[in-house]
């Protein structure tokens, strides 16, 4: 099916055309009526789906099709709550890239930046607010945001709202909506805590589930390397020594540990910047634009970039740390591998994280392969040292297989 078959009008399908799009993606094709019908919808989708499209484009088109709420000063009348200031911005370039046709005004406001610009954006009137909690309270409290006006609420990325501690911000907000409204919540996960948010918000809604979130490895070449701690940064160097990597991001699981391995990687030549939260805004924004223009190789990051960053062309991520949540380990590998483009996760494993990596197998359903490299031998013994319990693995000899041909489980190493 093609976007002209879902109803669209014309200036939504014109900037969606000139955007390159012309067949919708699966929670595009499910959610696009849903939300055109003005039902309230539940969307469970990680990230990488085309999600933000699935409610920007029938929002932008119920907007455009009915009168403001009230004459003179113009009300807010869709708000979008998502976690991350990059999420908010990337949000609003689709904002801006589908509706530039519509004649309808949106904006973005976050903290880490003076407020003074985003009041006197409010203050000339907006149609579609994105905003990150703490600034929008922060502005709601200040007396230049209300929403008794409001008529379509989007909660993005529950479930990382909730990770981040955000739930109290969020009833907050809930508090300050009207009764009546149409509400459409977007989660990759959906734990019991997230699922009882959604009940509380929702009305009879609609439900698209795409792609459940152990699915998404299996798009993506993965391979994990066993070494000691002390050497993942020389084998980062030697991966890099690669001139397929043309980008990369690096992700880790500490600041400090972002600065110093981006720090190294400079000193070697290598175009390299840490993107995390103690950044300022105008620095963060800046690094990610050099990242996506192609004037950095390298992007070490820590989990702030696991969501909701969408680089064109990514077809390497590199987990320098393995997360200690296997949900956080697709979500970051999910950077690549996009829109059915080639995606290559290579992950490093110290003894301490192969608890870690047994998580992430167990999540995903497969074995990761494991590679050989310069520093391996050192590490199988040391792992083998410090976990008796753990079948010990010979570096030198192939993992015996079973009669259908795949590696007997008494020999996996994780």
């Amino acid at each position: 099916m093609l976007f002209e078959q879902l109803g669209l009008i014309e200036p939504i399908l014109k900037a969606v055309k000139s955007e390159g799009y012309t067949t919708p993606t699966p929670i595009q094709l499910q959610s696009i009526p849903i939300v055109l019908e003005g039902k309230d919808l539940l969307g469970c989708a990680q990230t990488g789906t085309g999600k933000t499209a699935a409610f920007a484009i029938p929002i932008l088109q119920l907007l455009h099709n009915s009168a403001p709420a009230k004459p003179g000063f113009k009300h807010i009348r869709t708000l979008i709550l998502t976690p991350t200031r990059e999420l908010a911005v990337q949000i609003d370039e689709s904002f801006a890239a589908y509706g530039k046709h519509t004649g309808l005004k949106h904006d973005v406001i976050f903290g880490g930046v003076p407020q003074h610009r985003q009041t006197i954006a409010l203050r000339n009137g907006t149609d579609i607010l994105i905003a990150t909690p703490g600034r929008l309270l922060d502005l709601m409290n200040q007396g230049y945001i209300y929403l008794n006006h409001l008529e379509i609420f989007v909660l993005d990325e529950a479930d990382r709202m909730l990770d981040m501690g955000f739930i109290n911000d969020i009833k907050k907000v809930i508090r300050e909506l009207p009764q009546q409204r149409q509400t459409l919540f977007f989660s990759a996960t959906m734990p019991p805590s997230i699922a009882q948010l959604a009940n509380s918000l929702l009305y009879k809604p609609e439900k698209v589930t795409i792609t459940p979130v152990s699915t998404t490895a299996e798009r993506v070449e993965q391979s994990v390397y066993f070494v000691k701690k002390k050497d993942k940064q020389s084998l980062l160097d030697h991966l890099l020594k690669d001139k397929s990597i043309e980008r990369t991001i690096v992700f880790t699981q500490t600041k400090h540990g972002a600065d110093r391995i981006a720090k190294n990687l400079k000193k070697r030549n290598i175009d390299a910047d840490a993107l995390h939260g103690d950044k300022s805004q105008a620095s963060r924004q800046n690094t990610l634009n050099n990242f996506k223009n192609g004037r950095l190789r390298v992007l070490v990051a820590t989990d702030i970039a696991a969501r909701g960053i969408d680089v064109d062309s990514l077809e390497h991520v590199i987990n320098y740390d393995l997360p200690n949540v296997s949900e956080t380990y697709v979500h970051r590998i999910g950077r690549t591998g996009r829109a059915g483009a080639a995606g290559y996760a290579l992950s490093f494993c110290d003894t301490e994280e192969r608890p870690f990596l047994h998580s992430i197998n167990k999540l995903t359903r497969q074995v990761i392969p494991s590679v050989p490299h310069p520093f391996e031998e050192a590490a199988l013994i040391e792992a083998n040292n410090a976990n008796p319990d753990m079948p010990k693995a010979d570096p030198r000899r192939p993992k015996p297989k079973n009669r259908r041909g795949r590696i007997d489980k008494r020999d996996r190493t994780f």
